[in-house]
C-alpha cells in the first residue's frame, strides 16, 4: 500500500548521552519497535496531549476524533 503524499520519512540525527541511548534502546526493545519508531511515537503522543486540536501548521488528520479541553 503506497504512503499518502507528504508522509515520507526523512533521515534525521540527534545527539544523546550513552545513558539516554541505552534507555531508548530498552524502551524500544520492551515495545518491540525500532528506536526511531519509539521516538516518533513518544513525540506524537506528547504533541497531541499538548495540542489536541493541532497548531496553525499541524492539523488533525481528517476524521480524527478531536477532544477539546
Amino acid at each position: 500500500m503506497p504512503r499518502p503524499p507528504g508522509r515520507a520519512a526523512k533521515v534525521r540525527s540527534y545527539s544523546s548521552t550513552d545513558e539516554d541511548a541505552a534507555m531508548l534502546e530498552a524502551v524500544a526493545r520492551y515495545h518491540g519497535f525500532t528506536r526511531s519508531a519509539t521516538l516518533v511515537g513518544l513525540v506524537r503522543r506528547e504533541f497531541w496531549r499538548l495540542f489536541p486540536g493541532g497548531t496553525a501548521d499541524i492539523r488533525p488528520t481528517r476524521g480524527a476524533r478531536v477532544v477539546k479541553t
